[in-house]
């Protein structure tokens, strides 16, 4: 006879599996975008400050990632969700239920600590950085349970949370101003990371429908939801180029434009293929890279200059 396998009462595995470990790598690209533009306005970076933003902002987004994996589980979407590698979760509390209360801790711990590092930042550069950083936990907290019951807001939060909230937040903390170079900057993964929901949200429909959430793709079908991904894709770049013309970004700002003709064949190829998740999933992969790649590109030619 052979002994049943069992899952144990406590498994590390599950709950970095709830953190969603993959998709984390876009947090440092955007905090990067954002010192980058923290450099032309104080070309002395405290690099100790740095590392504590970088902290904060990835304990934001695994405090959002383990809030969804806990209310997805708990509402039963995990159960009906067709699971590729780049929606329907992690998996990792249908294959070990018990770690539930574990991620709903973690998603709190997480924004304890954001809220900390917030707070001492708060202190550093005053009240003006108050209003990202209320906004920022409002985000995170209604994201699973009220944004995604809201088409509207569903398609915009992603990227004002990895755009104006993260990039300017990084830039003023380290900055200590806001300014124009640094919001341009933020747009292109406010496009960019809407656009990353929106396509993922493509496998999702019917599961979604089950437990009342609203989204562009449910509602308009998948053809007129490609047509936002292709605008939303276009319009990431026009930022940069408009930064440039009024000359407040640097000329090597246009290394961000590389990932663009990748970024309208990938347009293109969603449009075409709206209607079949298995060839979706190539292009959801590269749309991927796009988001991570772009935002570092962008920074790095601004560092270049």
């Amino acid at each position: 006879m052979h002994a049943s396998k069992t899952n144990p009462a406590f498994s590390f595995v599950a709950l970095l599996g709830a953190t969603r470990p993959p998709f984390l790598i876009l947090t440092p690209a955007c905090v990067f975008l954002g010192y980058a533009t923290a450099t032309l306005a104080a070309p002395q970076i405290d690099m100790m400050l740095f590392l504590l933003v970088l902290a904060g902002a990835l304990c934001a987004h695994i405090s959002v990632n383990a809030f969804n994996e806990y209310f997805d589980f708990k509402s039963g979407l995990d159960l009906h969700t067709t699971r590729t590698p780049f929606s329907g979760g992690s998996g990792s509390l249908p294959a070990n239920p018990q770690m539930a209360r574990a991620v709903f801790y973690l998603a709190w711990s997480s924004l304890l600590i954001t809220t900390l590092i917030g707070l001492y930042c708060l202190s550093l550069r005053g009240i003006a950085l108050l209003p990202l950083g209320l906004f920022g936990v409002l985000v995170i907290l209604a994201y699973t349970p009220w944004i995604t019951r809201h088409p509207l807001a569903c398609l915009l939060a992603p990227g004002l949370g990895f755009g104006p909230l993260m990039v300017m937040g990084t830039h003023v903390v380290l900055s200590g101003e806001y300014n124009i170079s640094a919001l341009l900057v933020s747009l292109t993964p406010f496009f960019l990371v809407n656009n990353l929901l929106l396509l993922n949200q493509f496998p999702d429909i019917d599961a979604d429908r089950g437990v009342g959430r609203q989204h562009y793709p449910l509602l308009l079908g998948k053809q007129k939801a490609s047509i936002i991904f292709g605008l939303f894709m276009l319009a990431a770049w026009l930022p940069i180029l408009v930064g440039m013309i009024i000359k407040i970004l640097p000329i090597n700002t246009l290394l961000g434009l590389l990932t663009l003709p990748v970024a309208i064949i990938t347009a293109i190829a969603v449009y075409r293929n709206h209607h079949t998740i298995e060839k979706l999933l190539p292009w959801m992969g590269l749309n991927v890279v796009i988001n991570i790649a772009t935002p570092v590109l962008t920074a790095t030619g601004i560092l270049w200059s």
